[in-house]
Formats: C-alpha cells, sequence, structure tokens
C-alpha cells in the first residue's frame, strides 16, 4: 500500500513531468494559441490599460505607499551597487534594455520569493500579500534619461501593477505609452496594463523615477483559469527562469555585502558620536 508521503512524491513527480512537456514539447505555440483565447475568458477586459476602480486590492496597496516608499528609499541609497534588468534576465538584452540605467531590487521572481531583499522590506511584503495571485515584484529603478524601448511582455496571462513611489516632475517627461495610449505615473497611484500590447517607456528627467513593478495572475473564467495556471507554473521553472534564479542569488550576495557594510559604518559612526 502506498504511503502519503509516497504519494506526494508521485504526484510531484508526475507535475515535474507535466511542466517539462508544456516547456520543451508544447512551448511557445501553445502560449500563442491559449493567449488567443484569453481576451473572451478574461475578466478584466482586453484592452491595453485596466482602470483601478476594477481591482478591490488597489485602495488598501495605495493607502500603504508612503511605508513601501520609505522601504523603497533604503534601498535607493545603494542604487548604484543595485543589478540591472539584464543582469538578471540577460536572454532580454536585445529587446528590452542593455545598458546600466535600469536597477533593480527583486522581492519575488515567477514565484520565487527573495527571503533577504524581502526581510529589509517587511511592510512591503506585508502589502503585497494581500494582492491575489502575484508572481513578480520588485522595486523598478530608472534612472534620468532611461528609455525602455518598445517591446511586449511574454505572455498575456498576467496583468502588470506599477505603483508610483517616486516620480519626477514634469510628469509629461516621465510616462509610458502602451499600444497608442499614452499615461503618466503618479506617486501613490497604480498604473494597471496589458503588457502583451507593445510598450515603450521614458524617465526625460534629470531625476531618477521609482515605481512598484508587480506581475500577477490575470482573472480569467473556468476553465482558462486553470490551464492558465498551468502555464505560468511552466514558465517559472523553465531554463529561462532557472537562470535568473541563478543570477539572483549572485547578487543576494553582493547585496549582502553592501548593506552589511553599510550597517557597520553607521554603526561605528554612532560610537564615534557618543564620546
Amino acid at each position: 500500500m502506498i504511503q502519503e508521503s509516497e504519494k506526494e512524491t508521485f504526484w510531484q513527480k508526475q507535475r515535474k513531468k507535466l511542466m517539462e512537456f508544456l516547456i520543451l514539447k508544447v512551448g511557445a505555440n501553445l502560449l500563442w494559441s491559449i493567449e488567443k483565447l484569453i481576451p473572451k475568458y478574461s475578466l478584466i477586459g482586453s484592452n491595453p490599460f485596466f482602470e483601478r476602480e476594477q481591482f478591490d486590492w488597489v485602495p488598501e496597496l495605495e493607502e500603504n505607499w508612503e511605508v513601501i516608499r520609505d522601504e523603497m528609499y533604503e534601498v535607493l541609497k545603494h542604487r548604484h551597487e543595485l543589478p540591472c534588468f539584464h543582469e538578471i534576465l540577460p536572454y532580454q538584452n536585445d529587446q528590452i534594455s542593455a545598458d546600466n540605467d535600469w536597477r533593480t531590487y527583486f522581492l519575488y521572481g515567477y514565484g520565487n520569493k527573495i527571503e533577504k531583499n524581502c526581510e529589509r522590506c517587511p511592510e512591503t511584503i506585508a502589502a503585497l500579500e494581500k494582492i491575489p495571485g502575484v508572481k513578480t515584484a520588485f522595486f523598478s529603478i530608472f534612472l534620468p534619461g532611461k528609455h525602455l524601448p518598445d517591446h511586449r511582455g511574454p505572455y498575456k496571462g498576467l496583468a502588470r501593477c506599477l505603483l508610483g513611489l517616486k516620480v519626477p516632475e514634469p510628469k509629461e517627461l516621465c510616462r509610458i505609452r502602451v499600444a497608442d495610449q499614452v499615461r503618466h505615473w503618479e506617486n501613490g497611484k497604480c498604473m494597471l496594463f496589458d503588457d502583451s500590447f507593445r510598450h515603450e517607456a521614458w524617465n526625460e528627467t534629470d531625476e531618477t523615477r521609482v515605481v512598484l513593478f508587480i506581475d500577477f495572475v490575470r482573472p480569467l473564467r473556468f476553465p482558462l483559469n486553470i490551464v492558465n495556471k498551468l502555464l505560468i507554473e511552466a514558465i517559472a521553472i523553465s531554463p529561462l527562469i532557472a537562470d535568473a534564479k541563478v543570477n539572483q542569488k549572485y547578487w543576494d550576495k553582493r547585496l549582502e555585502e553592501v548593506f552589511n557594510q553599510k550597517a557597520n559604518e553607521e554603526q561605528e559612526q554612532n560610537v564615534l558620536s557618543s564620546k
């Protein structure tokens, strides 16, 4: 008779085989086929931008934007030591960003929690945990003059939210275009959109722009919601995401050294000032 633990192991192995099949045997063709069905099954429509009122978790996230911003500012002190986007996801160099002007501080990456980074931002994590289906979250930092060229996201089964934390003026110079629509970030406000539409973004100011970047599972009707969940799980164990996890672990070690050094310097300064 199969024990419960053996049953669990058996189903885990079967699940892994299914995920590998979805990635290696079905791959991109399946993604494109599913994408064609998503507009019909979407519970939030299929426009380039979504409205904040469509999501019941947005008001609470916006209410907490200042405590999230405060944690972000502690991270931002080390902006030049933070990894660039392409240093975490190098496969997107050519189509998205190969310069050093898009810095990142990852909290979640395709469902994988970045423990040390999360420990430094407990209020941000508390807010994120109230959002259904969060898969990726990070502080997205555009240095002055950054332009993110025209591109599209990999899969329509996710939706994106950008919470403004540090938005320079004038706002006309700090903007995003999704399809043929242009909007501007605002401090403390969420901007939600479908990144499977082609889009590009600019920070043409002399200051740094920071948003909390969140990808979450797109609300869909049954049965496509089940298929969508499986596909997202498959992407999460793909070689591309596995490589990103390796890169993130390297940066985890580097950032821990940076933060520890800063803490030691502050401690020494406090000792000197108390004498």
